[in-house]
């Protein structure tokens, strides 16, 4: 019998959250510098193995708020990611350690303006990076979502149509695998790993990604494919290890890895 929605998050969000703990230690050092082969800590931000970063805290975020609201609510959104920047919700033991600088940004203007109309950064010099991406990924989970929803949940923090148009494609390949369909591209799949860049740029990083799930045949291979190629690791690490989770689903994660994953407590709490 296929697993239900409830199942599938659950597997894209233990995915998504693995990733991230794998990459957090690793953010920001060049490709071949390293090699990770599993769950380590203290390198980078200085975290215990099994700390995930921004990424899943936002992420968890948007599935807190979706539980709890039953619908996709934008200004319960921008309150609970205001509560992670301001007091750590959703962050273990409440330490936020990284923040990009426009989702910074936007949280700021809501949190000193609290307006009726918000929307996020719209400048298309800085406000074209990852942090739209790395939270949109729940979105998928929902029934009959459509374009201008995932435009207006990106545009909370990035709001320039070019974001939100990976959002949107991000958001349309986790469906397909939801529902069993398998994403292919073999242009993509056939990039030259020296082609595949890993900055924090939003195309960057859904195409390094993506190019690691196509070059993978199973959880652990995706994702520390993704950790190896540098640069923004936690978060493309994320993205990856969300597709690859609702692929392969959370059983194909390492025991050892989701053992070792710290806030466990916090991601049950957040399903809807």
């Amino acid at each position: 019998m296929e697993k239900n929605h409830h199942q599938k998050l659950r597997d894209m969000v233990y995915g998504f959250a693995v990733g991230d703990a794998l990459g957090v230690p690793f953010e920001g050092k060049g490709r071949g510098t390293f090699q990770c082969t599993g769950m380590t800590g203290y390198v980078v931000h200085h975290q215990p193995p099994g700390t995930w970063s921004d990424d899943t805290s936002l992420m968890l975020a948007t599935c807190d708020s979706i539980r709890a609201c039953s619908r996709i609510d934008l200004r319960d959104i921008m309150i609970v990611m205001s509560e992670w920047y301001l007091w750590g919700r959703y962050a273990i033991n409440h330490d936020v350690f990284d923040c990009g600088n426009v989702t910074r940004m936007a949280l700021n203007n809501f949190i000193d303006a609290m307006p009726a109309e918000y929307c996020g950064v719209a400048d298309d010099e800085i406000a074209n990076g990852n942090g739209a991406l790395m939270r949109i990924l729940p979105l998928a989970f929902l029934p009959d979502i459509d374009a201008d929803t995932i435009n207006n949940v990106a545009g909370l923090t990035h709001n320039t149509s070019f974001n939100c148009a990976y959002c949107r494609k991000l958001v349309q390949i986790c469906r397909d695998l939801i529902n069993g369909k398998d994403y292919q591209n073999d242009e993509l799949k056939s990039l030259p790993i020296e082609m595949v860049r890993s900055s924090g740029y939003v195309a960057d990083t859904f195409v390094a990604a993506i190019w690691c799930l196509l070059n993978s045949d199973n959880y652990k291979d995706t994702v520390l494919t993704a950790v190896n190629l540098g640069g923004d690791t936690d978060t493309i690490a994320a993205i990856a290890g969300g597709l690859a989770g609702v692929k392969y689903g959370s059983d194909a994660i390492p025991k050892e890895w989701v053992e070792q994953l710290r806030g466990r407590h916090i991601i049950e709490n957040c399903l809807f």
